[in-house]
This record gives C-alpha cells, structure tokens and sequence, in this order.
C-alpha cells in the first residue's frame, strides 16, 4: 500500500521528509482548524432544529444525541489541540472528531419517522465538512469513509420499514460524495507535496546562494584588501623611483668627497703642499656638500610629502577646509607620485569654496581617479594632463569635474566602470577595484554622487557632486582608505 501510495505522489520514500510534510501540512495552522471543528460540532447540534421543524415529538431524543455528540466529544477533541503534548497526535485526533459524529449520524434516522429518506444528505454534509475543512490526509479519510460507511450499513439493518430502493438510493449517493471527497482530496494532498518539495528546493537554493554570496562578499572584502596592499607596494615602488636619484647622487657625491679627502690628507702626509692644491681641494669638498646636502634636501621632501598623502588619507574626522587651498596642497603631495607617470595635475577652483566633510575619503577618491588616469588613460607614460575642475551650483552643493585627454574607456565598459572587478588591464595585475572604491566612498562617506560623462573616443569625464555639509558617519563603520587604492579600469 505504501509503495502503491509513493508511486501515486501521495507518500515521500524518506520517513524525515515525510514527517515534515506531516508537520506543515496536518499541524501548520491549528488555530484555523480549531476554528473550523468548533463551527462543525455547532452544526451538528444545530441540525436537530430541521427535527424540531418536521418531527418535534423527537426532538429530546435527537438533541440527546447531537448535543451529547458535540458536548462531550467534539468540543473536547477541539480542546485538546490547544496542548502542546497533543500536537503530535493532531491526525488522530481529527480522524476521531469525524469518524464518531460520521458513526453516530445513521442511529439518528431510525428515530425519525420518515426513517432514512433524509440519511444521503444528512451523510453527504457530513462527508462534505470533513473533505474541505479538516487537513486530513487520503489515508486517513479513507478510514473514516470505510467506517462510516459501515455504520449506515448496520443502522439500516435495524430499520423497520425501507422504501424499496431508498437503500440503493442513499448508498449510490453517499458512494459518490466519497469518491468524490477521495479524489478532491487526494489531489490537495498531491498538489501540497509538490508545493512542499519546491518549497524545500527553494530554501535549499536560498541557502546555498546565501551562503556564496557570503562567500563572494568574504572574497571581495580579501580583494579588496589585496588591492590596498597592491596600492601600497605601488606607493612603495613610486617613493623608491623619485627618492632613487637625489639619493644615488648623494651617495656617489659623499663617494668622491671621501676619496678628495684621502687625497689631501695623503698630501699632506708628504714633504710640501701647495697652497693651490689645497684651495682646489677644499673648492672640490665644498661643492661635494653643498651637492650632497641639496640632494638630501630633496629626497627628505619627497619622504615628507608621501607622509603627508598618508596623513591625508587616514584623516577620517569631519571638518571644514576650504577647498582650494585644499586640493593644492594635496596634488602638490601627489605630484611626485605621478611625476614618473608623466601626468601633471591641475585645479581649476575659485577661491571660498568650504566644506564641512571628510577629508580623508576626498583624498582617497582624488588619488584612485589619479592614478587611474596615470595607469589607463595615458598607458605608455609619455604624459598628459589631469585637470580638476570646481564649481559650486547652489549653496549646498559642490561639483567637482576629473577629465582627461587619454585614450578612454572603451564603450561596452562605460556601464560597468564601477562594478567591481571590472579592468582593461588584468594582465599588469590589476583588480579593477579602484573605481568602485572611490564610487563607494563617494556614496557612503561623502554622502553624494560619482557618474561617468565619456562618450567612446579618447578622453574621459568623471562628475563628483557631493554637499557642502557632509552627513555625521560612524567611525566605527567608515571605510578606512588606509592607502591609495589603484584604479584597475
């Protein structure tokens, strides 16, 4: 039967999945049900006033019957679920609340006169309820129509007078609100167990994608810090480029100051020196340290000025600046950065422009659309300009506008330049995480907005609009631009 019931959809082979389907589709909404038996024992009673409108003379014997019926079995049965231990046992307790009212109905008709001439439709309300009220399952249902059907059987055996034919009559009626009650529910049932399996894949996918989007978002955070580091070895190879040369030439000054140095003591060592000689020496040693002290000089600014683009970076604090004097100061700090890129930088700012902001996350998004530009849009180095361009709109707003004269951005990626990972250059080790960063901090620490103005072709036009008042942020849950982050178009 079992295995019939399987190959029907109407059982699952695993006993876990079987029982919950159980769980959810017999005990998932006992209030309603509740609801629905205490309407039924109400009916049920309620029907001896058809008896006191066609037969009064029984109406005690039926209302004893029907009242008792309800009284004392149904509402108790109804009750019972309201227990939580009883829960387990739901089914049961729903196949008793419609098998003793089902068994009980044909004792009724023979204390009517009119006998069974009303037992098919009294049988059939009985079977309707039952059908459509109650969360029975096929198997359970067929018990109660068995039994039912059973006592109708007995109970005519003890009427004293049947109609010819009113047997037939009342069975082939009854026999189709059965078959009919059986297949409506058997095809709930089935249309249940499929809704269930979907239900389960659903969340079972739900979970699988919530657990690689987890994943994804762990592999994005790791990318991203990768590219931080990745933007700090390139910081790192930028202050070993420009700090180089003022060094070797240092170093190679000190070099010939020290073998001038040997040369005059080994002459002073001997039996005469010229005095010539001498002042050529010390003209030599002068200009060695004067050299060697401008080159010193030189490469002490350059540490200083990458110090500071640092300082700039890790600023995370909300205050005013104007903005000027601001972006002067920092593409001055940049410009040794860019310098072996061959791009210079200008601004184009009018003077009294103040912001209360963050700093730090404008410093970030300048150096990430610089060195994007530095990277992608002039990538054979011969060099080009990087022109920043500020003009206030309205008195709550500032607009600041990053273009440039290079090669572009190819169409088919002007709609995706910042999502993550997106880069013309992955071959040189890029992410393509510079531009989302910046689009990122522009969003949530700047509290404004980041938009493309390129047409395909060379050039390449980058709209910052952010307010002059920026919105108080979290410290605890600000970005942290720890080091310029790489663009990676």
């Amino acid at each position: 039967m079992l295995a019939l019931l399987i190959r029907l959809g109407l059982r699952f082979e695993d006993r876990i999945e079987e029982r919950r389907f159980v769980d959810q589709y017999v005990r998932g909404s006992l209030g309603w049900t509740q609801i629905a038996m205490l309407l039924g024992a109400a009916t049920y009673a309620g029907y001896t006033l058809w008896d006191w409108v066609l037969y009064p003379e029984v109406v005690p014997t039926t209302l004893a019957i029907r009242g008792g019926t309800a009284l004392f079995i149904l509402l108790p049965l109804t009750a019972l679920l309201s227990r939580r231990r009883m829960k387990p046992w739901a089914e049961t307790i729903f196949l008793v609340y419609c098998v003793i009212p089902g068994c009980i109905l044909p004792s009724i008709y023979l204390f009517l006169p009119s006998g069974f001439t009303f037992a098919a439709p009294g049988m059939m309300m009985i079977i309707l309820f039952v059908s459509t009220m109650l969360p029975l399952r096929i198997g359970s249902l067929a018990i109660f129509c068995l039994l039912s059907s059973t006592a109708l059987l007995v109970a005519e055996t003890f009427a004293e007078t049947m109609p010819a034919g009113l047997s037939f009559i009342n069975h082939s009626l009854v026999g189709n609100a059965y078959a009919l009650s059986l297949y409506a529910v058997a095809a709930r049932e089935f249309r249940a167990r499929k809704q269930f399996r979907t239900a389960e894949a659903l969340q079972r996918e739900k979970e699988r994608s919530e657990k690689s989007l987890r994943e994804l978002r762990a592999t994005q955070e790791q990318l991203v810090q990768a590219e931080k580091l990745a933007s700090l070895g390139q910081l790192v190879a930028g202050v070993a480029h420009e700090v180089n040369t003022p060094l070797g030439i240092a170093l190679t000054t000190s070099t010939t100051m020290q073998a001038d140095l040997q040369t005059m003591a080994d002459a002073l060592g001997g039996a005469s020196v010229r005095r010539s000689d001498m002042t050529k020496g010390i003209d030599r040693l002068k200009q060695g340290l004067n050299l060697t002290f401008e080159n010193l000089h030189r490469a002490s600014e350059m540490v200083q000025s990458f110090r500071q683009v640092a300082v700039h970076q890790a600023d995370e604090d909300r205050r005013s600046f104007e903005l000027r004097d601001w972006l002067s100061e920092l593409t001055s700090k940049l410009g040794p950065l860019l310098s072996h890129h061959g791009l210079t930088v200008e601004v184009q700012c009018p003077a009294g422009i103040t912001l209360n902001s963050y700093p730090g996350a404008l410093a970030q998004v300048i150096s990430n659309l610089a060195l994007n530009t530095a990277g992608h849009a002039y990538p054979d180095k011969k060099g080009g300009r990087f022109v920043i361009t500020v003009s206030q709109t309205d008195s709550k707003s500032v607009r600041l506008v990053c273009a440039d004269e290079g090669v572009g951005i190819p169409e088919h990626l002007q709609a995706h330049v910042f999502d993550p990972f997106v880069t013309t250059s992955r071959e040189k080790g890029n992410a393509g995480l510079g531009l989302h960063i910046a689009f990122n901090l522009v969003s949530s620490s700047l509290n404004g907005r980041l938009r493309l103005e390129s047409k395909a072709g060379p050039g390449t036009r980058i709209v910052i609009e952010i307010p002059v008042e920026g919105a108080l942020q979290d410290n605890s849950k600000q970005a942290r631009p720890d080091a310029i982050a790489s663009s990676s178009q």
